[in-house]
C-alpha cells in the first residue's frame, strides 16, 4: 500500500511542479512520478542541508514541489528537458 501512495504524491508533486515550470504540456504521467519522487528526495536533503525542516503535509508537499522545481530547473539546464 505504501508503494501505491509513493506514486499517487509523486504524481501529484510532479504535476504540480511542472504546472508551476510551466512544462505541463511536455509531461506524461510517468515523468510526472519519476520528477515528483526525485524531487522530492532532491527537496528533503537541501532543505535539511539549509537546516530548513518541513512539518505537516502542507510542509512536506511545498518542500517535495519545491525539490521537483529544482530537479525541472537542472534537466532543463543540460538539455535533457525543454
Amino acid at each position: 500500500m505504501d508503494i501505491l501512495w509513493t506514486l499517487i504524491v509523486g504524481g501529484v508533486v510532479g504535476w504540480l511542479a511542472s504546472i508551476v515550470m510551466k512544462s505541463n504540456a511536455q509531461m506524461g504521467l510517468i515523468a510526472n512520478i519519476v520528477v515528483g519522487i526525485v524531487g522530492s528526495v532532491l527537496g528533503s536533503w537541501i532543505f535539511g542541508l539549509l537546516g530548513l525542516g518541513a512539518w505537516g503535509p502542507i510542509g512536506r508537499l511545498i518542500v517535495s514541489v519545491a525539490g521537483a522545481m529544482i530537479l525541472i530547473a537542472i534537466l532543463r539546464a543540460m538539455n535533457v528537458y525543454k
